[in-house]
């Protein structure tokens, strides 16, 4: 049995007896900070070694800190995912030929299809070389990575834990965004449990002949889940709109969208560097302000409860902290030169692989050292425990109850 004092909810690192760290979940915005900020380091690069081993190091700590949760077996799918927007981009290459030199290692010829005038630039087969196939491959690489990087977010975090930390008047947009993002681990769900099923009924059809005794179940439980979805947030009052009058409703929407139009324009005049400098940082923090004054304004009609909130601990200091250092270090280019972020196909030569964006991502790998073990699985109300289990009464219990004031 493990001491109180041992306990997530008393101390900052806890420890048993023997040393280990107790398994705890980590706060769910310190997966997604860590996977946004490898997913920018690698929006950086187009170097093939780099991209390897940004997936490498997203293996590592998927296969390190995954729960047993059910979503968390789904980034084997975003792997196939990724997959497969490589051989679409080569593909697409290949057959719309376009960018070919008489330099370039020709492969292979498509039969040429021709375009009218209007369509130029643009060619339907013909010609294939390897330095135009190479660089899609290398630009698929690179949105692979990015979304093998929500891929492992998904898997790591629980997207519902993160409606805890939201602001009051983002309540209703989180929830719509946290059910887009459940869609993917709900669908993975949903096919396992079908093909779990369709093993125990002895089901021998595999390929597409199976593809119907497949899709029509998964289909089935999306409608489902969608349907208690809807009265579930129906019951809780989802939508109303509580005392607010309609001048404040009006006033906080003007405020948030005043608000985001000066972080956009903000951000293009600090990415930009012959916009005007009142694009750059003064409209960054005139649009941040703005935002801010929208939300503490919307929070007024929201009125939320948690239950044993999560904390923000060490722990979850130093998986963010990974992360951003990796994306710092890729956007600083300090250390090393900058083309070999991005290596040339002209002359055909091996990429070379920089010292610094290799410590940087061995850094955001270290996520996978530095995390507690996941908690595990709540079990259900009523299942049995053993005395030496060490699930504690916030697993089993630990939701959050949000609503609206009336």
């Amino acid at each position: 049995m493990l001491d109180k004092h041992d306990s997530p909810r008393h101390g900052t690192t806890a420890r048993a007896a023997g040393g280990r760290r107790v398994p705890r979940n980590l706060h769910p915005l310190a997966w997604w900070a860590w996977a946004l900020a490898l997913a920018t380091a690698a929006s950086r690069t187009t170097n093939p070694l780099l991209l390897l081993l940004v997936l490498a190091v997203l293996g590592y700590v998927v296969t390190a800190r995954r729960s047993e949760a059910p979503w968390a077996r789904g980034f084997g799918y975003y792997l196939w995912v990724a997959l497969t927007v490589v051989a679409i981009r080569v593909l697409f290459r290949c057959v719309f030929a376009t960018g070919i030199t008489p330099n370039d290692h020709l492969l292979f010829s498509l039969p040429h299809i021709p375009t009218p005038d209007w369509y130029a630039g643009i060619r339907i087969g013909g010609p294939v070389s390897l330095e135009a196939t190479l660089s899609a491959a290398f630009d698929g690489l690179r949105l692979a990575c990015l979304i093998c990087c929500i891929g492992a977010a998904n898997t790591l975090a629980n997207p519902k834990r993160a409606l805890r930390v939201l602001p009051g008047a983002l309540y209703e947009l989180g929830v719509a965004v946290t059910v887009s993002l459940s869609v993917a681990p709900q669908l993975v769900q949903s096919v396992q449990r079908v093909a779990r099923a369709r093993r125990l009924r002895a089901g021998r059809r595999k390929g597409v002949r199976a593809l119907r005794s497949i899709v029509v179940p998964v289909l089935e439980d999306a409608l489902e889940r969608s349907l208690h979805l809807a009265a579930a947030m129906d019951s809780r009052g989802y939508g109303r709109s509580g005392t607010a009058s309609r001048r404040s409703r009006r006033l906080t929407g003007a405020l948030m969208l005043l608000g985001m139009c000066g972080l956009c324009a903000g951000v293009y005049g600090l990415l930009d560097g012959t916009a005007p400098a009142a694009l750059g940082l003064p409209a960054f923090l005139a649009g941040a302000v703005l935002c801010v004054a929208g939300l503490l304004l919307g929070g007024r009609r929201v009125r939320r409860t948690t239950y044993r909130p999560d904390r923000w601990r060490a722990a979850e200091w130093a998986v963010a902290g990974c992360g951003v250092t990796a994306a710092v270090l890729l956007f600083a280019t300090v250390g090393y030169d900058a083309t070999d972020l991005n290596p040339s196909l002209y002359p055909l030569t091996w990429p070379a692989l920089p010292l610094v964006p290799v410590l940087a991502l061995l850094l955001a790998g270290a996520a996978g050292i530095v995390s507690p073990p996941p908690g595990r699985t709540p079990v259900a109300a009523g299942a049995p425990r053993g005395a030496g289990d060490t699930r504690t009464d916030r697993t089993r219990t630990d939701r959050t109850t949000s609503e609206v004031s009336t």
